[in-house]
């Protein structure tokens, strides 16, 4: 069984640019597929998951936060930055390595974003450039909670 986080840029930011941002290496970039807006790297090997990164129209996004409390979101417009992990990978490898593409994500860009797990769990929120993390034993059970704190 494999696990999904999706990161949610909102706005309209070059989909080219956050593939790069992604990637720890530039061999490890996202490639455009034959839809010239889609990006896609399988780097299950390097880093534990594939990476797919696509532009959106009318998002609609909804999540528990914390104490099951619910979360709702609906940009406008957006870019999608999806990690998918297989179950085996996810601590040793897959869930320290997507953090840290989705630090690096962050750290360049200024846009309001979400961090959704399976489309269900609200694990990070960025809006008006403050980061909020949801979902406080998650972080502790990873122990990554530093790469979004200062």
């Amino acid at each position: 069984m494999g696990v999904e986080f999706r990161l949610v840029l909102a706005g309209d930011p070059a989909v080219g640019e956050v593939a790069a941002l992604t990637a720890a290496t530039r061999d490890e970039t996202p490639q455009p597929t034959s839809n010239p807006r889609l990006f896609t790297a399988r780097l299950y090997d390097q880093r534990g998951y594939a990476v797919t990164v696509r532009p959106g129209t009318h998002g609609y996004y909804e999540a528990e936060a914390d104490d099951d409390a619910r979360w709702e979101w609906e940009p406008a417009i957006y870019v999608n930055v999806t990690f998918s992990m297989r179950a085996d990978d996810l601590a040793d490898k897959g869930i320290p390595n997507m953090l840290s593409a989705v630090a690096r994500v962050l750290a360049a860009r200024f846009e309001d974003a979400a961090l959704i797990q399976d489309g269900t769990y609200l694990l990070l929120t960025r809006a008006d450039g403050v980061v909020g993390l949801h979902r406080s034993t998650w972080w502790d059970h990873y122990h990554l909670r530093h790469l979004f704190t200062a």
